[in-house]
């Protein structure tokens, strides 16, 4: 946990409370805790320059600004360690079928700069590493937050190797949205019936097209009804369904799914986080019940 800010709006202290949520859920967890992502990870994906900014502290006002806090040391060495959960998560789904990063799903870090609450772009990076290393020669990136993943679909728009689907709320942030391999747009307030059908439109199908090796998930709850930033209307149970839907299609292509938190945005952080646990939670139960594997 990094200290919070003394300036910005955004609550770090969700974090722990999914992991406190987590604990006391009485099912079986396996906490592994990440190595920081190496400085030449990052650069391989965002500019050295950038990257030098957010390791010396030097990120000047108006990249903070559009980020959303300062980038402190402790922000920095915090978010090489979020990003090297999601290289984690994958390569722990590969072995378990599903991993779970508690943090991370920074979807609108772009090259020279963060924004909206993130800093380096996880997904993009593990990405990356995941193809020069070997362990995948197709990514698919799911992304089901309720904002666009344009800083995604930005560092990843000249590569075959990685796909980007977003399905996200039409008039939500970001205002100029990127182009992704797939985006759908959502109108205000759809509700559970209604988005469940939009992504089983979509969803089996570019799997079946694109026929990754793996697939990475953001899996935010913004689109939740009580979300304070969402433009969605979710209940929980719809977020639920969604979740355990995305792993039974995935895993019954007997492929691994590695998910990162997200969003998640309310003034009870205490029922924010609950969110966080329960969709996880329902994501390790949807991949047992689909491939018998020991969830991580």
């Amino acid at each position: 946990m990094a200290p919070r800010p003394e300036r910005g709006t955004f609550k770090f202290d969700k974090y722990f409370l999914v992991m406190e949520a987590l604990r006391a859920s009485g099912e079986p967890v396996t906490e592994h805790a990440p190595e920081p992502m190496p400085r030449e990870w990052l650069e391989a994906v965002h500019c050295p320059d950038y990257v030098d900014q957010v390791f010396t502290g030097t990120v000047p006002r108006d990249k903070e600004r559009r980020i959303g806090f300062p980038v402190t040391s402790h922000i920095a060495s915090r978010v090489r360690h979020t990003n090297g959960g999601t290289w984690l998560a994958a390569q722990l789904a590969k072995a378990h079928g599903y991993a779970a990063n508690s943090a991370a799903g920074s979807h609108h870090a772009l090259y020279d700069a963060g924004a909206g609450y993130c800093v380096f772009n996880d997904l993009a990076v593990a990405a990356n590493r995941l193809i020069a290393e070997g362990d995948a020669r197709h990514i698919l990136i799911v992304d089901l937050d309720v904002h666009q993943g344009d800083g995604t679909a930005s560092l990843t728009a000249l590569r075959d190797d990685v796909v980007t689907f977003s399905m996200h709320a039409e008039k939500n942030f970001p205002v100029r949205k990127a182009r992704s391999n797939l985006d759908v747009p959502l109108a205000d307030g759809i509700g559970d019936e209604a988005y469940m059908a939009t992504l089983a439109r979509h969803l089996p199908a570019l799997l079946d097209d694109v026929e990754p090796d793996l697939v990475l998930y953001q899996a935010g709850v913004d689109p939740h009804e009580g979300d304070r930033l969402g433009r969605l209307a979710l209940s929980s149970e719809g977020l639920c369904t969604r979740d355990r839907y995305v792993i039974a299609e995935v895993r019954r292509r007997g492929l691994p799914v590695a998910s990162a938190l997200g969003g998640g945005y309310g003034e009870d952080q205490h029922e924010v986080a609950a969110r966080h646990a329960r969709s996880m939670l329902a994501m390790a139960d949807e991949n047992r019940l689909q491939g018998g594997f020991t969830p991580a």
